[in-house]
């Protein structure tokens, strides 16, 4: 049986505000030397898909310039490899809604392969998952579809999916963006289907004007009875996105060692961009506790419960606690920054003062002199 892959670079852009006012969500970079996307295609790749769609929008130039020819997941091919999809692939006149707009758009890439199903995967879950797996389980349900979910962090934030499941794990019940009741899952964004059925029924969809995957054709077919649906309870460690405040939240999770090693595991590795840079630097006087920071760094400040990207230099006199700071930066002498998010090519000059909320945090968009 062979898996073919879509991936939704652009479908959440919105919820994360500045941080992708100019790129897709799916280039977002996270966890000091990633992209969002990193993670999802590398559970692709490591449970053996070949051939892989990335369905883009819009603001898709830093993604393609981060996937490049795809070497680092052994996606440079002449028998496969993965595909970018623009919105206008499928000869539509606009710009796709939602994901079976986004689906009808893939339909050339879709219609071309000679895999018997399709994996489906948002970019802004953050786990390390083996699609074999799920796959078995979905051709021993006999289920037109199965959803990938996990339980929730808690019980009164909203999920995008909810679904409540019997004991075989078929479901009962489908609920969209309402919290979960004690008992129930939470969506991953994460869909197998067959291909064919896939293709059939997104064609349907779109005719009808429907564009809303998880609303308009998974809890509308399933209430109706069409859609027979299993669902896949994933144990492993699962960071959601969905939000700033999540954001920056998950990337700080990434400091504990039990999460981390659960993300990044050395039989199913997650692949990035190679970029060789030099060692970080330590300077004398320099303190650093509780922190991932990448290469190339030049640190002459103070350092606490931070994420560092490669290329930051930071001076004298800096103190940074609880930030995370993205590639490029330049931190000038006693600055104090807190509760932040600095993008890329940030220059924060002498003296500066930077402080936020831990559920609010202080954004500096890419390239901002403050």
């Amino acid at each position: 049986m062979k898996m073919t892959g879509i991936i939704f670079s652009n479908i959440y852009d919105d919820i994360l505000g500045e941080l992708t006012a100019k790129r897709t969500v799916a280039s977002l970079p996270f966890g000091g030397r990633y992209r969002q996307i990193d993670f999802t295609l590398s559970n692709m790749v490591n449970s053996g898909i070949r051939n892989i769609g990335v369905v883009t929008k819009y603001n898709y130039l830093s993604l393609m310039d981060h996937l490049g020819n795809c070497q680092e997941w052994d996606l440079n091919n002449k028998n496969g490899g993965l595909y970018i999809i623009p919105p206008f692939a499928s000869g539509r006149s606009e710009v796709y809604r939602g994901k079976l707009e986004a689906l009808h758009t893939a339909m050339p890439f879709l219609k071309a392969q000679n895999a018997d199903y399709v994996i489906l995967s948002d970019t802004i879950t953050i786990c390390n998952i083996d699609y074999k797996k799920v796959l078995d389980a979905h051709v021993k349900s006999g289920k037109d579809i199965t959803v990938i979910a996990t339980k929730p962090n808690n019980y009164t934030d909203d999920n995008l999916l909810v679904i409540d499941t019997d004991e075989s794990l078929s479901a009962k019940e489908i609920i969209i963006n309402y919290p979960a009741k004690a008992g129930a899952l939470a969506g991953m964004g994460m869909f197998v289907m067959d291909r064919e059925m896939l293709i059939k029924e997104v064609e349907e969809a779109v005719a009808e004007g429907f564009y809303h995957f998880e609303k308009d054709f998974l809890q509308r077919h399933f209430n109706s009875g069409r859609l027979s649906v299993n669902v896949y309870e994933f144990g492993g460690k699962v960071l959601r996105n969905k939000n700033i405040a999540a954001f920056f939240n998950n990337n700080f999770a990434l400091l504990d060692e039990e999460t981390r090693k659960d993300i990044f595991k050395t039989n199913s590795p997650i692949y990035t961009k190679v970029r060789d840079e030099i060692p970080t630097y330590y300077g004398e006087g320099s303190a650093v506790s509780e922190c991932l920071i990448a290469d190339g760094c030049s640190i002459e400040g103070e350092v606490k419960e931070s994420i560092l990207f490669r290329n930051i230099k930071i001076k004298k006199g800096a103190k940074i606690k609880k930030a995370i700071i993205m590639q490029g930066a330049n931190i000038g002498e006693n600055v104090y920054i807190e509760n932040a998010i600095l993008d890329k090519d940030v220059t924060v000059t002498d003296g500066t003062r930077l402080i936020g909320a831990a559920d609010s945090p202080v954004i500096i968009k890419k390239g901002e002199i403050v």
